[in-house]
């Protein structure tokens, strides 16, 4: 994420997204060092393992960050996917630190999990200030206004 959130906030056209994605940048960073200090109390040594489904996501945001007609809702459809891929793996680092016993790495794995959500929520309060923008400023008629809407309903699922 930290190779992809700079590209996603260039992309976007909303000031508020683009800040949203920087601000994230930020959030990620943080979240690396906090992962790093879990596996330092844990005595093991961090070490950074490609992931194929993290992977799959990010060249699928950036397929879709070459259509300009959607490029905001494409960002943010892009991003609550990673967004959510995201908690389901905290979400299961967390049951495991509970499992162990290991209450201070829960707490701070739980501090992410925390952020990720926050996270999901602020794109999608987003989304629906930036799809109602997009929808006023649109000149086109309602038919192809309805036909779009049903492409990007189709690229979102």
């Amino acid at each position: 994420m930290t190779k992809a959130l700079p590209k996603m906030a260039k992309a976007a056209s909303s000031e508020q997204l683009r800040q949203a994605f920087e601000e994230h940048l930020d959030q990620t960073k943080g979240h690396v060092e906090r992962f790093q200090q879990v596996f330092e109390m844990l005595g093991e040594k961090a070490s950074g393992k490609k992931c194929m489904g993290m992977e799959g996501l990010a060249k699928e945001g950036a397929e879709i960050m070459d259509e300009d007609d959607v490029m905001d809702a494409a960002l943010i459809s892009a991003a609550q996917r990673v967004e959510h891929y995201e908690i389901a793996a905290y979400g299961t680092v967390c049951a495991y630190a509970d499992l162990l016993d290991e209450s201070e790495q829960a707490s701070l794995l739980r501090e992410t999990l925390g952020e990720e959500k926050e996270t999901d929520q602020k794109l999608t309060e987003l989304s629906k200030e930036i799809n109602l923008e997009a929808e006023e400023g649109s000149e086109e008629d309602s038919s192809e206004r309805k036909h779009r809407g049903k492409r990007k309903l189709g690229r979102a699922a």
